[in-house]
């Protein structure tokens, strides 16, 4: 159970946060925990899902994004994010088991996407501080400057999910998933 209150309808949401939740329905569907628990602030959902949209719509395709969140969310054992990211990736992005797997351990299947999802980990791991060394390991796989900004700031922004559900013990509305780690 939750630790923090999670509307459970639209309507039970503060209501300058009704009309976001009505726009995540309309694309997903469904609204997920995370997106009724973080309604509680407004302005909290407003600026995730701005960022996200924005970042939708940046360099990085749709399966290094979900990659991304998978290694982020193992690194953080953050099993509400790597439920719906096992989800998502499996179901959107279409990444097979072993392929999410990988992630999971930082690493791909992909030669490219294995740059960006270990230089990720990195990040997550290093807390930013990851030197020169990695920085021109992505570029020699062929990132710019554009996308290294973009991955690391997925990783900032899948860090955040991965520690507001962890405070909050939001409950898990996908198939549950639990870190390969303790």
């Amino acid at each position: 159970m939750s630790h923090l209150y999670t509307p459970a309808t639209i309507a039970d949401a503060p209501a300058a946060s009704q009309a976001l939740l009505e726009a995540v329905n309309k694309q997903f569907g469904i609204v997920p925990n995370l997106f009724r628990l973080v309604s509680n602030s407004p302005q909290a959902l407003e600026g995730y899902l701005a960022l996200s949209g924005a970042l939708g719509r940046g360099a990085l395709p749709a399966q290094t994004r979900e990659r991304i969140a998978l290694a982020v969310a193992e690194i953080n054992r953050c099993a509400y994010c790597l439920s719906a990211h096992s989800y998502l990736g499996k179901n959107l992005a279409k990444l097979d088991d072993a392929e999410i797997l990988a992630n999971r351990r930082g690493t791909s299947t992909d030669a490219k996407a294995d740059a960006a999802v270990r230089f990720a980990a990195q990040v997550a791991r290093e807390r930013g501080h990851v030197g020169s060394g990695p920085l021109q390991a992505i570029k020699e796989a062929g990132y710019d400057d554009a996308q290294i900004i973009e991955i690391v700031l997925h990783v900032a922004l899948n860090t955040w999910t991965n520690y507001i559900n962890s405070v909050a013990g939001t409950d898990i509305d996908f198939p549950e998933v639990q870190p390969l780690t303790a």
